[in-house]
């Protein structure tokens, strides 16, 4: 099982409580149920929300001036999506995530990617009696390690290995297939281009 297993897992920091505030992203892919290559960039936060507060430098530790010398949100994206290509994306509370790209990509002018993505908090939460659902308990829970929480590519990696196990366990071969097997779809984030 698992073999169709093909997906990027995604995760971004934020410098402030503003969702689009992105100043980190992490990427790991997943080719046939096996983790490859894992990304993490810093980049400056959209000009509109580019303030960093002290309580997500405490969680993150990424400073303003860590990312002073870093590209732009809109000059690092073209890089992400590249990174990304077609592969269907997942998050680890998708929702947050997928909210941060939207509002970043809309102080950036930039259009939504259209990714089909799932939520591996909701996938767990549909298989595993666990008190909480964040990611570090989900990835105590499945045996999978998380080095470095809260840095994105540490994260990403993370939440790619939470949704193979996940998929084993539900005996999915693919992302749709987990999906369907914990009585969720996957969403379409961006509008596809006609």
């Amino acid at each position: 099982m698992t073999s169709n297993m093909s997906f990027a897992a995604f995760d971004v920091e934020t410098a402030n409580p503003k969702y689009g505030s992105i100043c980190s992203i992490g990427i790991s892919i997943v080719r046939n149920g096996k983790r490859g290559a894992t990304y993490s960039w810093l980049c400056r936060p959209p000009a509109p929300v580019d303030t960093f507060a002290p309580v997500n430098v405490s969680i993150h530790k990424i400073t303003p001036a860590m990312v002073a010398g870093q590209p732009t949100f809109a000059q690092r994206w073209p890089e992400v999506l590249a990174t990304i290509g077609d592969l269907p994306v997942v998050a680890h509370n998708a929702r947050f995530d997928m909210n941060a790209v939207g509002q970043a990509c809309e102080h950036s002018l930039l259009p939504l990617p259209t990714w089909q993505y799932g939520c591996t908090r909701i996938w767990a939460e549909q298989q595993l009696p666990l008190p909480k659902y964040k990611l570090e308990t989900v990835a105590a829970a499945l045996g999978v390690e998380l080095k470095n929480h809260h840095d994105a590519g540490a994260d990403a990696a993370a939440a790619a290995d939470i949704a193979v196990r996940l998929a084993k366990l539900a005996g999915a071969n693919d992302l749709a297939e987990l999906a369907q097997a914990t009585g969720t779809r996957l969403t379409r984030l961006g509008k596809a281009q006609r």
